[in-house]
């Protein structure tokens, strides 16, 4: 297996934007949904920029700024326009598949 460590960084980045594109466009695709099927999300993403940022730079991308790289806009306006009620099923799925992070 190789190791992710060797992946060229302009490789990493380019696969990264078209995981970002790809999620701006499947709106349908609830972070709740994404939670309890994989523990990660947009804004897991978003703040993980800002993470890289405060480690790699001068920190300069807070975790507002680093989901509105990954939403395209800020947070409350994708939340408004895209974001449904979780259903209590979807909570349960996101708790359980979250606690596998640890």
């Amino acid at each position: 297996m190789a190791a992710i460590e060797t992946l060229d960084d302009a490789i990493a980045a380019a696969a990264f934007r078209r995981l970002v594109m790809h999620l701006r466009h499947r709106t349908d695709a609830q972070n709740v949904d994404l939670m309890g099927l994989a523990g990660f999300c947009r804004n897991c993403l978003g703040d993980w920029v800002a993470d890289a940022s405060a480690e790699l730079s001068d920190g300069a991308i807070d975790k507002a700024a680093g989901r509105e790289f990954v939403y395209g806009m800020p947070y409350a306006q994708w939340k408004a326009a895209h974001q449904g009620e979780a259903t209590p099923e979807q909570l349960a799925r996101m708790a359980e598949s979250v606690a596998k992070n640890g």
